[in-house]
């Protein structure tokens, strides 16, 4: 029966900022109810132009000793004073894992898969989206959280996208035995266009090369009716350590140097032209603006500055 038929691809693109008041409805009527679970939608939506930008919580969890991630060149008492001044915990951090869905209109294309299959196939479903509607999928890099959800129980989550990635990151793993590569990255290699710095992945979105977290490590600008944003990736890890002190070496830092130089750059280019970006492990919902402090930069999470029409 074509009223038991789900959504079209044309259905959602042109009725997805209905969502938000569709989820506030539920919420509105589930008032009584004992609350279960997080607290948060798992999804955030914005219009950047004639672009919706859809941020999507597709995992979190507790790390604890950040200290063992972050500021490895800092002194433990150094580390010790940027949290305390920062007023969050020294013996644990938060991590966010969030890929994100831009509808330019005509497509949707989504930046990174989260950890496996089911987080990111729960997060696009509260957010209104299936798998098989995703147009484009954009891999920033091949870390595990960013390739995880490609792949289903031995299926591609979603079968009727195309890939893009850059070549230079593409080419480094596709070189290495790395377990995750062969088993997500690889079986869509055929089906995968390389881009470099300052390649097109759709009107409006670019390539930006912001290697060091791993040697092809890519970012990504939207612009729309002279709006812009930055997809950031993993160009800075958290919104303190990697911020107030840009110079202090991350783990995950594949060239730490390099991550270091590349961090720097980004931050000054979002601070000059007060551009917002969306950072993988920014906290929830993950947008934000970066101005200049000190000798850093400092974090200005996102309030009402982006508004869906009503």
């Amino acid at each position: 029966m074509m009223s038991q038929m789900k959504m079209s691809r044309r259905s959602v693109l042109s009725t997805a900022a209905a969502l938000p008041l569709a989820g506030m409805a539920a919420t509105q009527a589930s008032a009584a109810a004992p609350l279960v679970g997080p607290a948060r939608a798992p999804f955030n939506r914005i219009k950047l132009g004639g672009f919706d930008v859809t941020s999507l919580l597709a995992g979190t969890r507790t790390v604890p000793d950040p200290n063992t991630i972050f500021g490895l060149n800092a002194t433990p008492e150094e580390f010790a004073a940027a949290s305390e001044a920062a007023m969050i915990p020294t013996d644990k951090s938060q991590f966010f894992f969030t890929p994100t869905v831009v509808n330019t209109g005509s497509e949707l294309v989504l930046f990174d898969t989260g950890l496996n299959g089911e987080g990111i196939t729960a997060a696009l479903a509260a957010a209104g989206y299936a798998p098989d509607q995703i147009d484009v999928v954009v891999l920033t890099h091949m870390h595990g959280d960013h390739i995880g959800g490609l792949m289903t129980d031995g299926a591609a989550t979603f079968p009727n996208a195309r890939y893009v990635t850059g070549s230079t990151e593409f080419d480094h793993w596709n070189g290495t035995d790395n377990e995750g590569f062969i088993n997500n990255v690889r079986p869509m290699a055929e089906q995968m266009e390389m881009i470099g710095d300052g390649g097109s992945v759709a009107s409006g979105i670019t390539g930006m090369a912001a290697f060091g977290h791993t040697p092809g490590h890519m970012t990504y600008m939207f612009e729309s009716e002279g709006q812009q944003l930055v997809l950031g990736a993993d160009f800075a890890n958290h919104y303190v350590w990697s911020l107030a002190h840009p110079d202090w070496e991350v783990r995950f830092d594949m060239d730490k140097e390099a991550a270091a130089v590349t961090r720097r750059s980004i931050l000054d280019m979002l601070a000059a032209d007060r551009i917002p970006f969306i950072g993988y492990h920014m906290p929830f919902p993950a947008l934000g603006f970066v101005e200049t402090r000190d000798a850093g930069f400092h974090y200005v999470p996102a309030s009402y500055q982006f508004v869906m029409d009503s």
